[in-house]
C-alpha cells in the first residue's frame, strides 16, 4: 500500500514529483519545466503504471492525465485517494464543471485545464506542496481533541468519530470538518474555509469549498451523525444542530 509524508520530509533529497499523460509533447515539457525549478520528475503515460510507480516511489505529488488508456485519470486518483494523502493536481482537456466536479469529488486537490502555461502548471505545484507540508505540520505540532455533539476529533491521531465509532475521512474532508468543529456553531465563509483547508496561495475555484461540503455532509450523514453542516445562503456553511 502506497504511504505518503509530507513533502520534503525525504531528508536531503528533492521533492518527487509523478507526471501522468499520454501525451509525450507535454511529459516532456513538464519534465523541463519541474526540473529547472529542482523537482526530481518520474512519469508514467497510463494508468496501471502511474499506480505501481506511485506504490513504488511514494511521490510527493501527482500530476494525473483525465484521459488515459486503459485506467482512466479518475479511476487512478480514486485508488491514489485510498492510500495516500498524496496531492494529486488533475490535468483536462476539457475545462467544463462535470469533470472537475467529479475529480474533487474523487479527492483531487486541485485542477489544471489544457491548454496551460507552464507558469501556472508550476504555481500550482508549489501552492498544492507548501499546503501538504503545512498540514504535515500540523498534524505533527499541534495535540488537539475537538467535538461539538456526537462528533470528535483526535487531531493528532487523524482521526474522526460519530458516537464512539470511526469515519474514514480523505485528508481535505478531514481538514474541513476541523475547521468547523473548532467553529462551532460559526458561520464560515468560502473564503474562510479556502484559507483554513486548502491555504491562502489557493489558486483554484472557490466551488471547490461546495463540493467538499456536499462530500462532508453525506459522510456525516451515512455514519448517523445528527449534527451537520448547514447552508447559510449568501454567507457560507456552518456546523448545527
Amino acid at each position: 500500500m502506497l504511504t505518503h509524508d509530507a513533502a520534503g520530509a525525504r531528508r536531503g533529497q528533492k521533492p518527487r514529483i509523478l507526471v501522468v499523460d499520454d501525451e509525450r509533447a507535454i511529459v516532456e515539457s513538464l519534465r523541463y519545466a519541474l526540473e529547472k525549478e529542482g523537482y526530481d520528475v518520474l512519469e508514467a503515460g497510463e494508468g496501471g503504471e502511474a499506480l505501481d510507480l506511485a506504490r513504488r516511489a511514494s511521490p510527493d505529488l501527482v500530476l494525473l492525465d483525465i484521459m488515459l488508456p486503459g485506467m482512466s485519470g479518475f479511476e487512478v486518483c480514486r485508488v491514489l485517494r485510498q492510500e495516500s494523502a498524496v496531492p494529486i493536481l488533475m490535468l483536462t482537456a476539457r475545462g467544463d464543471e462535470p469533470d472537475r466536479v467529479v475529480g474533487l469529488d474523487l479527492g483531487a486537490d486541485d485542477y489544471i485545464t489544457k491548454p496551460f502555461s507552464l507558469r501556472e502548471a508550476l504555481a500550482r505545484v508549489r501552492a498544492a506542496l507548501r499546503r501538504a507540508q503545512t498540514t504535515a505540520r500540523g498534524v505533527r505540532d499541534r495535540e488537539e481533541l475537538l467535538s461539538v455533539g456526537e462528533i470528535a476529533m483526535d487531531v493528532a491521531r487523524h482521526e474522526a468519530t460519530v458516537r464512539g465509532r470511526p469515519m474514514a475521512l480523505p485528508p481535505r474532508q478531514f481538514d474541513l470538518l476541523r475547521a468547523f468543529l473548532a467553529n462551532p456553531g460559526r458561520v464560515l465563509t468560502r473564503a474562510a474555509l479556502l484559507q483554513h483547508v486548502w491555504g491562502y496561495d489557493f489558486t483554484g475555484d472557490d466551488r471547490t469549498v461546495d463540493v467538499h461540503v456536499r462530500w462532508l455532509r453525506q459522510k456525516l450523514q451515512e455514519a448517523g451523525a445528527e449534527t451537520t453542516i448547514e447552508t447559510v445562503r449568501g454567507v457560507g456553511y456552518k456546523l448545527g444542530a
